[in-house]
């Protein structure tokens, strides 16, 4: 589902004469249906990176991504675009929503988008919202106005509402209660049983342990570890 291949990358500091820094390179990852790979390694090793390099946000120097068929290096923004609608979904650290909009549609979004009917989208955004211990009273207010931790929870219902394929976790278990956390580890292994392939960050040891059934460090892809 998910096939990493060769990957590199480079950053061009256009504010210092053009100087190219390389920070990953001979990057390999395969990630199965029903599979949940971990990214470890030391800060600033590049989980992030490789991350955003699979969602299409950052470009590659070289290499290979596919994911569900599509070759991310190479393909076009609108191909992007559907791809983050249809197969790939990303749980972010951080809740980036239009202002105003109610809590409720903000989770159902992802299901209408695919042609889901608004009432069945609802219904699920309306069942995740409650398992995440989100008051309903917040429902019809926008999260922009809310805690960090009920942000939080409000991302993961949104990038759990809609079945997708492959999934990028970053730190979805960070700064959770001990029932939040549980519920959001019992999300992952019910994406694993329907066949999602995911690629997850997590400094919580004891939910990596859980949920990924490999780990890979990214250290091992630095340009220095390459050489």
């Amino acid at each position: 589902m998910i096939e990493i291949t060769n990957l590199s990358k480079t950053f061009t500091l256009h504010n210092q004469g053009g100087v190219v820094i390389p920070v990953m390179q001979g990057a390999n990852v395969s990630v199965g249906a029903g599979e949940c790979v971990g990214l470890i390694g030391a800060s600033g090793a590049g989980k992030s990176t490789l991350m955003r390099l699979v969602y299409g946000n950052y470009l590659a120097a070289g290499g290979q991504i596919l994911v569900d068929g599509l070759d991310v290096t190479q393909a076009e923004p609108r191909e992007i675009l559907a791809l983050r609608r249809d197969r790939l979904g990303y749980v972010s650290q951080f809740l980036r929503v239009v202002p105003r909009v109610p809590t409720l549609d903000v989770v159902a979004e992802p299901l209408l988008s695919v042609g889901v009917d608004p009432e069945t989208a609802r219904i699920r955004a309306r069942t995740l919202l409650s398992r995440l211990n989100i008051p309903e009273r917040l429902w019809s207010l926008s999260p922009t106005s809310f805690s960090g931790g009920e942000q939080q929870r409000v991302n993961i219902a949104r990038g759990f509402a809609h079945e997708y394929p492959a999934m990028l976790l970053d730190e979805p278990t960070a700064s959770l209660d001990a029932g939040n956390r549980e519920t959001v580890l019992s999300l992952i292994e019910e994406a694993k049983a329907r066949g999602a392939a995911i690629i997850g960050i997590f400094h919580d040891e004891a939910a990596r342990d859980r949920v990924c059934d490999r780990q890979i460090n990214v250290s091992d892809f630095t340009p220095e570890a390459a050489a």
